[in-house]
């Protein structure tokens, strides 16, 4: 058997199957969620509103801000607190003498950091394209968008409600809480109070709470009312054990036994695609391991990470040519993890995941 053909007799397969997997949705959604990774991505620099906007006028379900703190202690949309990539900051005359390097996670890292600035100091930055070479048309819109506050996303998302006439659900992420709480800037209580403030802390709000640590959602899961999923990667473990001198896994995580464990402080787990269905080698998709139903066994949600559209993040099975940043065949993709029986997809596309999802 041809390895490009690998993927149709696994969707044949799981399709057989997918029936008897059970939904977990938390907010009884028809079919899998879609979420706006970073906003719709894809299309406009992430984590500005106006990405966030056209992922939920693209027909997302939830739209997904990453939060790091200022050094005024309020909670800003970036995907890392270094932003020397994602804005203007290096540009900056003013700011040049505070760039630095520090030990974020273990691993070292220079560049701009947010608990370096204040507020109104961020609010002087424009955002730009992360990966241009992959994304070049969004660098169009290089230097038009500031950096958002959270509470700037919850607005948005209650505008945007009204406006569409259905609900856009918020979906953020805690990013680097051992780290953060180490430095004396706990994003867990400004999350908290944010939440509360906004009314939005309470059962059926249309709101997950993430994250790739685990003790910090533990601490979140006595304060929330709202579901909590649990980040896993393909590898390596979360931080919080990692400096704890825990020696699991994300894969020990995934084995039933950590799933169970898993279920006893939060809602859902969050899995990158490849401990759904491996890849090999070369990149081309391997048989689908049995996570997804194992989860469910145990009555945790499922939403996977991360869809995109881009030959280079796709399977070797789906890429249309060599060409890094053409779009490959992501309705195949989509088709063949729908029918493992996931409940949701963080997408950079959310129109592309909306057109699979409606035409299951």
């Amino acid at each position: 058997m041809k390895r490009s053909g690998l993927a149709a007799v696994v969707l044949v397969f799981a399709g057989a199957v997918v029936a008897s997997l059970p939904s977990a949705s938390a907010h009884d959604e028809k079919g899998p969620v879609v979420i706006g990774h970073r906003g719709a991505s894809a299309y406009r620099p992430e984590h500005t509103l106006a990405a966030y906007e056209l992922a939920a006028r693209m027909g997302a379900d939830f739209i997904e801000p990453d939060l790091v703190p200022t050094k005024d202690g309020k909670l800003v949309a970036r995907h890392e607190n270094e932003i020397g990539g994602t804005t203007d900051v290096g540009a900056k005359p003013e700011f040049a003498d505070r760039r630095k390097t520090k030990t974020i996670d273990g691993a070292p890292v220079t560049g701009w950091f947010t608990e370096d600035f204040t507020l109104a100091e961020l609010k002087t930055l424009r955002a730009k394209e992360r990966i241009p070479a992959i994304r070049p048309r969004n660098t169009l819109y290089d230097g038009r968008f500031e950096v958002p506050t959270f509470q700037e996303v919850i607005d948005l998302s209650k505008r945007l409600s009204r406006e569409l006439r259905r609900e856009i659900g918020i979906y953020p992420e805690t990013k680097h809480p051992t780290y953060f709480q180490s430095i004396g800037l706990a994003l867990e209580p400004k999350l908290v109070d944010a939440l509360n403030r906004n009314g939005l802390n309470r059962p059926g709000a249309k709101v997950y709470v993430q994250s790739f640590e685990v003790a910090n959602l533990k601490q979140l899961d006595r304060s929330l009312r709202v579901p909590i999923v649990q980040l896993v990667n393909g590898s390596g473990a979360p931080y919080d054990f990692v400096k704890a001198g825990d020696k699991r896994t994300y894969a020990d995580m995934i084995t039933p036994a950590g799933l169970r464990e898993i279920r006893s402080y939060a809602d859902g787990v969050g899995l990158t695609k490849d401990v759904i269905i491996p890849r090999d080698a070369n990149g081309f998709l391997q048989a689908p391991t049995t996570v997804v139903k194992d989860a469910h066994r145990v009555g945790l949600t499922v939403h996977a990470w991360t869809f995109r559209n881009e030959n280079s993040f796709l399977p070797a099975d789906f890429r249309s040519s060599d060409d890094p940043a053409a779009y490959g065949r992501a309705f195949e993709e989509y088709d063949l993890f729908f029918a493992q029986g996931i409940d949701g997809v963080f997408a950079d596309n959310p129109d592309t995941a909306v057109e699979a999802k409606n035409n299951r």
